[in-house]
């Protein structure tokens, strides 16, 4: 399958690059255009960015059309453990769809990804704000409107989403090459983001940290600073066509001063995040092991350090699925090695676990978001440790084990509940039981609710552990399916343990 590579002109008076060591936007990104941004760093590819003009402005410049060279044949990439065969260039499983899915060898990760606008001709004219955004901070007025919008909208919240892409994508075709082809899931986490916003409303600390993390997790996205103007102005026009009677220009205008300081504390953050570290890390496969039905042990090597703590996840991207990113925990304390490695199962309508347990081999290169997760080991706490983790979701707990061991264990002693079904699924135990021997703080206990067996217990995780209890005084740690976390935590708060040392990254996504 032949490729493309695209040669992109920049409008470097439009655009500000958000997570690659950039200077800090020049203004809150509200929704009509402010002073122009410094050029971006030389030799890095920009996304055009239609900002639309006030009226007493000169007409916008218009996007330009993307150069395209002659398809180029790729040449097979090498298997560097191998100088007699080498691999197959890798493709994508979308192959006609070569604008939004091109990745080969050559592209050197950044260009997979470089903007190609749809057709030749220049995209309309974008919507032109109705209701410049304020410059003061939301109120307590505007926050009661938000929250009454949002509960106007959530009925027909498919609907509300799917026409906010759609204006993106018709008057910036540009920024469609940031998504995936699939766009199922990203219409939900879009009004689940918008949702977790207004809940946090009235706690500046907690909205602050969420968007922080949103910001920060954008820049792998390719996210630049002057994408959150003309996404803030279809996000309006959205919301306006579905709440119908409900919006007037006091709705706007409060939903104008919530985006413009939504959009900052993402842009700040970005920009802080980009002055040590990079958007995204390319790792190369080492290593491909068969853990069980489904199961694969993945370990990769990222071409530079990166930095995480035992109990933390990244979100991972495969060059099948190009833009589709998954969330998937170390599996491993930090090495001195550098090697990272997780523990996937291959779900059945999961496009990227499936890849990589059944397609992923030693020499592929994959891509990583930067590590995330709060469900981190605090070692000056004396409090005793208990450990949930039913399937995959015990690599992370062994990850805390590991690393409990490498720093002592402080006269504390650690409980760690193994769940699933049968026996065969519990394949972490033997090494949780050789932890467990060389360490007499460890106490493990396997948990199967589908199979009776000697040595585990039987029944559902949650119900078991909260007969095993009492627990006061235990800090949790839980990591499993959905359904499993949210029982065991609400078991655990109901048995004793306080809320705030429940830890799990459940509501990460």
């Amino acid at each position: 399958m032949s490729t493309r590579q695209v040669k992109v002109k920049s409008l470097s008076a439009l655009l500000v690059r958000s997570g690659h060591g950039s200077p800090a936007a020049t203004a809150v990104p509200g929704m009509s255009a402010g002073e122009a941004p410094p050029d971006p760093p030389a030799g890095r590819p920009v996304l055009p960015v239609v900002v639309p003009p006030m009226p007493s402005e000169p007409p916008a410049i218009p996007a330009p059309v993307a150069e395209t060279r002659p398809p180029v044949e790729p040449s097979p990439l090498p298997d560097p453990r191998s100088a007699i065969e080498p691999r197959p260039a890798i493709e994508p499983l979308f192959r006609w769809a070569p604008g939004l899915n091109w990745a080969g060898p050559g592209d050197h990760w950044s260009q997979a990804w470089a903007v190609e606008t749809l057709g030749t001709a220049a995209p309309p004219p974008a919507l032109a704000p109705a209701v410049a955004p304020a410059a003061q901070p939301p109120t307590p007025r505007d926050l009661e409107l938000i929250r009454a919008t949002l509960a106007v909208v959530e009925p027909v919240a498919d609907r509300a989403t799917a026409h906010f892409y759609a204006l993106i994508f018709l008057h910036h075709p540009e920024i469609r090459s940031l998504f995936p082809a699939g766009m199922d899931v990203q219409r939900d986490r879009l009004f689940r983001a918008l949702l977790q916003a207004a809940r946090s409303a009235d706690d500046p600390a907690s909205l602050t940290a969420y968007l922080t993390r949103l910001g920060q997790g954008h820049r792998k996205y390719g996210t630049l600073t002057g994408h959150y103007a003309p996404v803030g102005e279809c996000l309006v026009a959205s919301l306006a066509r579905y709440c119908g009677s409900h919006w007037d220009a006091e709705t706007e205008l409060a939903w104008r001063r919530v985006y413009g300081v939504v959009a900052q504390l993402m842009i700040d953050a970005a920009e802080q995040a980009a002055k040590t570290s990079p958007p995204w890390w390319q790792a190369e496969v080492v290593s491909h092991q068969s853990l069980g039905r489904d199961i694969a042990q993945l370990t990769v090597r990222p071409d530079q350090a990166y930095p995480y703590r035992a109990g933390q996840y990244t979100t991972l991207e495969t060059p099948w699925w190009p833009r589709v990113w998954r969330h998937f925990s170390f599996a491993t304390a930090p090495r001195p090695d550098g090697l990272l490695t997780f523990h996937v199962k291959a779900l059945q309508a999961g496009w990227v676990s499936s890849a990589l347990v059944r397609r992923a081999a030693p020499g592929d290169v994959l891509r990583l978001g930067p590590p995330a997760g709060t469900m981190v080991l605090d070692h000056a706490d004396p409090g005793r440790l208990l450990c949930l983790g039913g399937g995959t979701g015990i690599a992370p707990i062994a990850a805390l084990v590991e690393e409990v061991a490498e720093h002592g264990a402080a006269g504390r002693r650690l409980e760690v509940f193994y769940g699933a079904r049968q026996t065969a699924e519990l394949y972490q135990l033997p090494a949780l039981r050789e932890l467990e021997r060389r360490h007499p703080w460890l106490a493990v206990h396997p948990v199967l609710s589908e199979e009776r067996t000697d040595g585990a217990l039987c029944g559902l995780l949650s119900d078991v552990v909260v007969q095993r209890g009492p627990w006061d005084g235990h800090r949790a740690f839980l990591s499993g399916p959905p359904a499993m976390v949210r029982r065991a935590a609400a078991a655990l708060t109901r048995s004793g343990v306080r809320p705030e040392w429940v830890h799990h990254d459940l509501g990460a996504e």
